[in-house]
């Protein structure tokens, strides 16, 4: 670990430790995996279950968010329970990666998922993929008018009239991509050109709300991930009744698709049931429980999305490396922009 890293996560230790222990992170058996589940907890919760079921080693779930669970592994280092991350997007997971934090994948798991949701790297992979999109009111906005890059969003046509979450891993694995893809000057440029003094932007605190607000008419138009639609259209679609969904297929930060990253540690204390336990969510079982109970596209194992989503295939998105990803370049480019 680097002295400006082991500095950065330090002084983040003791203000993450009393968050993290509300949301269950501390106690447990001594003989349970321990996996630190950044994913959605009722997936992954099948995901153990289904796990215990086969091989009888209980899993023991401590959640919290990408970031919070990232930072907290960076502070533990090498005394870390943790036997398993997972995440819902790349840059936090890459970040616990960067610090020399993760044990090498074992073939058997890599050999299940295709090499353009891995990295190359090979110290994780990624266990589930959603897609950037724009959502917008269809009572409020022709078709012609959508959005065809961030930049139209700096338009007048836009100003103030759509909305994100900035402050959120989502928002923020969109502009890791930016930066991959675009460089820092032109990233930081991008989202200058959202903010002014009159405010280009809604803020809001999560994709659930910038879909609701949409669907209300607060605001036109929003940028969240697909799913979050198509699980309240699978519902009362009481937030969704009046929205569309744009896919930007420009092959830009725009039409990024996001990975949700598994990585066993490298300290982990069970490790070999720890590569077993990404074995098996990566597997075609593990890939078919993801399918079947959400609305984020498996990766592996040849396993397909649900019938009701575009395929990947079809997404025109850009060509990027997870291990490039850099969530604290991200953390460091907002906070300067008062974005986070």
């Amino acid at each position: 670990m680097t002295l400006r890293s082991r500095g950065f996560a330090l002084a983040l230790a003791t203000v993450l430790a009393g968050t993290l222990t509300a949301c269950g992170l501390s106690g447990g058996s001594d003989d349970a995996l321990v996996v630190y589940n950044a994913q959605h907890e009722s997936l992954t919760r099948q995901w153990a279950d289904a796990f215990t079921a086969e091989t009888g080693v209980e899993v023991e779930l401590r959640n919290g968010s990408d970031f919070d669970l990232g930072n907290q592994l960076v502070a533990e280092g090498d005394a870390s329970e943790a036997d398993v991350y997972l995440t819902e997007n790349s840059p936090a997971i890459s970040m616990v990666a960067r610090e020399g934090l993760l044990a090498p994948v074992v073939d058997r798991t890599l050999e299940q998922v295709p090499e353009q949701y891995r990295p190359s790297s090979g110290d994780w992979v990624g266990i589930a993929a959603r897609s950037t999109v724009f959502v917008y009111n269809k009572d409020t906005v022709d078709e012609a008018e959508l959005p065809t890059s961030f930049a139209d969003l700096a338009s007048p046509r836009w100003k103030g009239k759509w909305g994100a979450a900035p402050a959120g891993a989502d928002f923020q694995a969109i502009v890791s991509a930016s930066l991959d893809l675009s460089g820092e000057d032109a990233t930081r440029t991008w989202l200058e050109s959202l903010e002014g003094p009159d405010g280009t932007f809604a803020t809001y605190k999560g994709n659930k709300p910038i879909l609701a607000a949409v669907n209300a008419g607060e605001i036109d138009g929003g940028v969240i991930y697909h799913y979050y639609y198509f699980g309240d259209q699978a519902g009362t679609g009481e937030s969704s009744q009046n929205v569309g969904q744009h896919y930007f297929r420009n092959g830009g930060p725009e039409s990024f698709v996001s990975l949700s990253g598994g990585g066993v540690l490298a300290g982990a204390p069970h490790a070999e049931d720890a590569q077993r336990f990404l074995e098996f969510i990566t597997s075609a079982k593990g890939q078919e429980i993801l399918r079947d109970s959400s609305f984020e596209y498996p990766v592996a194992s040849g396993v397909e999305a649900n019938a009701e989503l575009v395929p990947l295939a079809e997404l025109n998105a850009p060509d990027v490396d997870p291990a490039g990803l850099n969530g604290r370049q991200v953390s460091e480019l907002m906070i300067s922009l008062g974005l986070a």
